[in-house]
C-alpha cells in the first residue's frame, strides 16, 4: 500500500468520525437545507481538480487518462454544486432533483477518479497536487455520503418552504 492510500484512506476516516459524531445526531434537528447549502458550497470549489491539468501543480508525465476525466468531472461536479445551491437559496421547486443530479455526478466522479489513478499510476506524479487527494477527496467523499443521507432519510418528497 502507497502512502498517498494510506493518507486517503485514513483522512476519509477522520472526516466520517466528525460526521458521525458531530453531524449525523443533529440532522434530524436540521433542514435538508440548512445541512447542504454548506457540502454545496463546498462542492462548488472543484474547480480546484482542474490542478491536474496546470503545469507545475503536477509532476510531468502525470497520466493524461486519469488527469483529464479527473479535472473535467470535478469543473463539472463544481457547476452543479453551483446551480443546486442557487436552487435551494432561491427555494426552486427542482432543488431536490438538482442535488440528486449533482451528488450523483460527484460520486461518480470521485470514484472514477480514484480508479483511474490507480489504474494508471497517478499518485507517482501528483507533485504538489498531492492534497487533492489526500485530504480534500475524502472530505467531499464523506460529504457526498452526508448528502445521500439526507436526501434518503431527511427530505420529504415534497419540497419544503421553510427556511434555516
Amino acid at each position: 500500500m502507497n502512502i498517498l492510500t494510506v493518507n486517503l484512506l485514513l483522512s476519509t476516516l477522520v472526516f466520517w468520525l466528525a460526521a458521525r459524531f458531530y453531524l449525523f445526531p443533529l440532522l434530524p434537528k436540521l433542514t435538508p437545507r440548512a445541512v447542504l447549502m454548506p457540502i454545496l458550497l463546498l462542492h462548488a470549489m472543484r474547480h480546484l481538480g482542474l490542478m491536474f491539468l496546470a503545469e507545475g501543480a503536477t509532476y510531468p508525465g502525470i497520466p493524461a487518462q486519469f488527469a483529464y476525466p479527473a479535472a473535467f468531472g470535478d469543473l463539472l461536479a463544481a457547476v452543479l454544486a453551483l446551480i443546486a445551491f442557487l436552487a435551494l437559496a432561491w427555494n426552486l421547486r427542482a432543488s431536490r432533483f438538482l442535488v440528486w443530479i449533482f451528488n450523483l455526478e460527484g460520486s461518480i466522479d470521485l470514484i472514477a477518479a480514484i480508479a483511474l489513478a490507480t489504474i494508471y499510476g497517478a499518485p507517482a506524479f501528483m507533485g504538489p497536487a498531492y492534497w487533492i487527494p489526500a485530504f480534500w477527496v475524502p472530505a467531499l467523499l464523506v460529504t457526498h455520503a452526508v448528502t445521500f443521507v439526507v436526501l434518503l432519510k431527511h427530505w420529504p418528497s415534497e419540497p419544503t418552504r421553510n427556511h434555516p
